[in-house]
């Protein structure tokens, strides 16, 4: 399906200077629906639009990974009635988007622990997804699900053991080679939407350098036009990697 909504790069965003992986927060759903006199489920519902018009907006940009932040490990903890509601939703959303996102050259991915608490219904989407989207290139779409930036350090240090490495052999490398997708490069650039000022235990490990940027708009209503400008504050700042200017 083509972009049901092609939208002109803003002209004071460099082509030449596109970040390669952009993270998200994707924060701010039930915040958007209780204002409106919702239930907070109806937000999250809500956030497919603003997923969906990112995603082709991340593909105008010529962004060559995406990830974003859609159940953490920590999210189990919110009322079971919602906990429920996002399982069905995030498979009901991949059975409806997958041949979409497929049909652009879109590369399905996922990040975090497949254990008991993820029903097989939504282990099944997944691995559905990833099967037939694994050959794409153009860009891919990494889903952070029963996700934790420390979680995924843990499980790697256990490869490591199981791996039977001595501590001489134990750097970063190391480590790095043992994570979810060690193949995604670090994210250049990780936004968070609603207003709130802090990483929420999101790919901890690799957004050691990250550019933050931080938006007052709730998920719901982000939109290509928020990526973008995200981008382009990116694009205005010093990239040092503890160095110094020349």
């Amino acid at each position: 399906m083509p972009d049901p909504r092609p939208t002109p790069l803003p002209e004071n965003l460099d082509r030449r200077s596109v970040p390669a992986h952009v993270g998200v927060v994707m924060d701010g759903n039930g915040r958007w629906a209780t204002r409106r006199g919702l239930p907070r489920t109806e937000g999250h519902g809500a956030g497919e639009q603003a997923l969906v018009d990112t995603a082709y907006g991340a593909l105008a940009a010529g962004v060559r990974a995406l990830t974003v932040y859609a159940f953490s490990t920590e999210n189990w903890r919110r009322p079971v009635e919602e906990v429920r509601y996002l399982m069905n939703f995030n498979r009901g959303l991949l059975e409806r988007r997958q041949h979409e996102l497929h049909a652009e050259g879109v590369r399905i991915t996922f990040s975090g622990r497949r254990d008991w608490r993820v029903p097989r219904g939504v282990l099944s989407r997944m691995d559905e997804a990833a099967s037939l989207t694994k050959d794409n290139t153009v860009m891919t779409l990494n889903i952070a699900f029963n996700y934790g930036g420390r979680a995924e350090i843990v499980d790697a240090v256990k490869r490591l053991v199981d791996d039977g490495l001595s501590a001489r052999q134990v750097d970063e490398k190391a480590i790095r080679q043992r994570l979810y997708h060690p193949e995604l490069p670090d994210p250049d650039l990780v936004v968070r939407t609603s207003g709130e000022f802090r990483t929420s235990n999101f790919l901890l490990w690799e957004m050691a350098y990250s550019e933050l940027v931080f938006t007052d708009v709730l998920w719901p209503d982000f939109r290509r036009e928020d990526l973008y400008a995200a981008i382009v504050e990116y694009q205005q700042r010093e990239r040092r990697f503890g160095g110094v200017d020349a």
